[in-house]
């Protein structure tokens, strides 16, 4: 390797944000809001505390992804009639709307990273990802 694994990581990463950044102006979100709206959307009430373990981001930032979604309307919090200090978060019509718009984002980004790649080194790209996915998740989980 000529460059550190994760240096080249984190390159990607964040050269992915740009990119959602600017594709995702119309619709008036951020980068980092997307895996917001779609978790919320398979999963609707969602506690918010829960949101930060699935996300795996801090739980001040989630609190301020969430302020900002609310704001523009993409989402509703409302307390949870079991637990009053815990609020559940819904998304609304304009998030379910969104859905299509960053899944095509989403693959539109897939589709230029993995120009020149074949069908076998896409799936072992795939396979890969998906293992250090794994690994980086029991990582995380085991210094909680």
């Amino acid at each position: 390797m000529t460059q550190p694994f994760m240096k080249q990581l984190g390159e990607v990463w964040r050269c992915a944000n740009l990119y959602r950044t600017a594709q995702y102006e119309a619709l008036g979100i951020g980068s980092y809001q997307d895996s917001y709206i779609l978790y919320l959307c398979r999963h609707p009430g969602t506690p918010q505390e829960k949101l930060s373990e699935v996300i795996y981001v801090h739980r001040s930032n989630v609190a301020r992804q969430l302020s900002s979604l609310e704001e523009k309307g993409f989402i509703t919090r409302s307390p949870d009639p079991e637990d009053r200090r815990s609020l559940l978060v819904y998304p609304t019509q304009k998030a379910l709307d969104a859905i299509p718009a960053i899944r095509a984002v989403h693959n539109r980004w897939n589709e230029k990273v993995l120009e020149g790649f074949s069908e076998e080194e896409r799936a072992l790209v795939a396979d890969f990802a998906a293992r250090l996915s794994e690994n980086a998740r029991r990582a995380a989980a085991q210094e909680e």
